[in-house]
């Protein structure tokens, strides 16, 4: 079984990084619009710090976890909207503060969780270990649209091996969730760390096969870029609709971004 004192440790780094880029943020600055539509520097945050929330009782109050999601099944298409706008509408030091304590809470809760147990979620169920990966990778892809807002360019850095080995296992999810045949067969995934280390997946003799950036993939599998905008090469049919498809969280197919230059 994972231990998930690695991707802990990492997660709390990539949150230090995006606490570092707000902290300073003048109450004007936490209005400016993102690139999720309708969404502003403190929708961001206060989707992380609502998604954090829900973490901790998803691992400390079954229970209530169970209530969170019948609400979220009662308004599949606003659940997390308007927890996101509940949390905006804090004065931005509240906000703040109301992050800081809720990841330091959920990152307590999965530090002393028992070994091999899962955990329910929005998705499928989830240990300590996924459930850490999960919220490195949103933490990562909001953080790319505050730091878009902000006029600021984060850089990559190994953490992103986390999100990439989740976009992976997350293939048969995009699938399935757009109503599409599981391919039978595993892809060969070959991808170029920021470190310059390789990082790689499936057999190498794999018919469908998708190579490029480390980073590019995980801009693909957060649908924080569009496929046309980014460095990535398919192999076979299968692959090549997946990097059409892919999606790392849970939930209904994404919209995505529109490619650059484009006109919605």
């Amino acid at each position: 079984m994972a231990d998930p004192t690695p991707v802990l440790d990492d997660l709390r780094a990539e949150s230090d990084e995006l606490d570092r880029l707000v902290a300073e943020l003048s109450p004007e600055r936490w209005t400016h619009p993102t690139p999720a539509p309708g969404w502003t520097v403190a929708h961001q945050i206060a989707h992380l710090a609502w998604t954090d929330r829900s973490s901790v009782l998803a691992v400390t109050d079954q229970e209530a976890f169970a209530r969170e999601v019948e609400k979220a099944l009662a308004a599949p298409g606003d659940f997390v909207d308007n927890g996101a706008r509940e949390g905006a509408e804090k004065p931005p030091e509240r906000l703040l503060a109301d992050w800081r304590a809720g990841r330091e809470a959920l990152a307590d809760a999965l530090r002393a969780a028992p070994a091999g147990a899962r955990f329910p979620w929005y998705g499928p169920p989830m240990s300590a270990a996924s459930m850490a990966t999960a919220r490195l990778m949103e933490t990562w892809a909001h953080g790319q649209d505050v730091a878009d807002a902000l006029g600021e360019t984060s850089a990559p850095t190994d953490r992103l091996r986390h999100i990439v080995r989740l976009g992976v296992r997350t293939r048969d999810f995009a699938f399935g969730v757009h109503g599409l045949p599981t391919p039978f067969e595993e892809f060969r995934v070959e991808l170029r760390g920021p470190s310059g280390e390789m990082w790689t997946y499936g057999p190498e003799d794999a018919t469908d096969r998708v190579t490029g950036s480390a980073l590019d993939f995980c801009l693909l599998v957060t649908q924080r870029a569009h496929r046309a905008d980014l460095a990535l090469r398919a192999e076979g049919p299968d692959a090549d609709r997946w990097l059409d498809i892919a999606q790392a969280f849970a939930g209904p197919p994404g919209s995505g971004r529109a490619p650059k230059g484009a006109v919605r």
